[in-house]
Parts: C-alpha cells; structure tokens; sequence
C-alpha cells in the first residue's frame, strides 16, 4: 500500500469517528461538517481506484 492510500484510508477512519461523536453529543453542524469531509474523502477514493472496506 502506498503513502496516498495509507494516508487516504487513515484520513476516511478518523473523520468517520469524528462524525459518529458528533452524532452523538448532538453537534449537528459538526457532524454536517464531517459528513462533507467523509463525502469529498470518499469521492476522492473512489476517483483513484482505492477501495474502501465496511467495518463489520
């Protein structure tokens, strides 16, 4: 696995975490935040082949 795509990967698992907490202290514009972040990160994977894999 390359730097982009170590990096790419670590960015998507972070910001995810970063979304579910502020779901759940009821941040709703930090969570509009971070689901814009997820959105681009995914977009951005998606345009260079790197597959992401669902956590069971």
């Amino acid at each position: 696995m390359d730097a982009f795509t170590a990096g790419l990967l670590q960015r998507i698992k972070a910001t995810e975490y970063d979304l579910t907490r502020a779901r759940e202290t009821g941040d709703d514009f930090l969570a509009d935040v971070e689901q814009e972040e997820l959105d681009d990160l995914l977009r951005l994977a998606a345009e260079h082949g790197v597959e992401i894999v669902a956590n069971a």
